[in-house]
Order: C-alpha cells, then structure tokens, then sequence
C-alpha cells in the first residue's frame, strides 16, 4: 500500500457475518459474552484486496505464553523499545475487507479522555509505532503466507489459517452494513 499503517477496528456485523463462513474468526457474539471484543488492527494489500491483520493483546490469559511462543509467518510479537510484548499480529487471522467495513481509529488523546483510555491509546500507539517501523517485513509476510496458502505447496501451517478465499469471496458479495 506505501502507506504508513494506521489502526482500524471493523464492523462487528461484518465480523459476525464472516465467521458464519469460517468459525475460526474470534467471535465478537453477546451470547458468549464477546460484543466488547474490539477486532482491530493493521490494513495491508494482497492480491488487490485489503486485508486487516488483528492485534491479540499480550494482557489475556490464554497469551500468557507469549514469551515461550515462536514467531514464524502466521505470528509476530510486537514489543516496546525495551523488548517487552505489548501484543502479537496474527497474520492467519488476516480477513479481507473493504472500506465501508473499517474505521480508523482515533488515538489522538484528548482532555476528556478517561485515564483507561488515555493508557489504551499510549499502548495502541507503541504497538502502531512497532508496526510501522516493521512495515515492510509484515507486508512480505502477509502476501508470502496468502501467497502459500492458495498454493498447491505442501504448508503446515494451513490449518491454523482462516480460508482466505471464501472470505473474499463473502467481503466481494457482501452488503453494506
């Protein structure tokens, strides 16, 4: 895209209706507690389409490992200037989207902001400033790993990707939400 990458969150019914496709998409339904989920994260093309590559934050309790955790082409740790992880991209997670399904999000703090907020926008920035100066590894690593999957290369990783495929096909004829 040569742009510098920017954080978006996409629409929770865009979302909901993509994983009727593939349940591997982290839930956002109410029924399982999950409609405060935020699915943010970074816009990158592949094979002409936008992609949105998810942040998981390292603060969950299913992360706790993420130290122990390989990066490879489907996960990257994002981490501060000292090293710490902030959170991860999970590049088999990437859906495709289109513009009507994203906003970008605002991280300028404002006065009115609460202190949560202002310490959730002060980490979205270190974690967009890791990914911006990352750019380009990350963009070579989402097309390679699309790349692969469409493929007829053996890849052991398959089974822990979304289906990229049936997800275009579903954001190309899916409606405005």
């Amino acid at each position: 895209m040569n742009k510098r990458f920017k954080l978006y969150t996409v629409n929770k019914k865009y979302i909901r209706n993509l994983h009727n496709i593939d349940n591997n998409i982290p839930s956002v339904s109410p029924q399982i507690r999950k409609q405060n989920r935020p699915f943010l994260g970074i816009i990158i093309l592949i094979n002409g389409s936008k992609f949105c590559i998810p942040f998981t934050s390292n603060s969950s309790k299913k992360n706790k490992n993420f130290e122990s955790m390989r990066e490879n082409i489907t996960f990257r740790k994002i981490r501060d200037k000292d090293g710490t992880i902030l959170a991860a991209l999970n590049l088999n997670n990437m859906i495709p989207v289109r513009d009507e399904y994203i906003s970008e999000i605002d991280l300028k703090i404002h006065p009115t902001d609460t202190h949560e907020l202002r310490h959730w926008k002060k980490l979205c920035i270190k974690e967009l400033t890791w990914c911006q100066s990352h750019q380009a590894e990350i963009e070579r690593l989402a097309n390679e790993l699309y790349r692969i999957y469409i493929s007829d290369e053996p890849f052991s990783k398959k089974n822990i990707c979304l289906n990229f495929p049936a997800l275009e096909k579903e954001c190309n004829k899916a409606k405005k939400l």
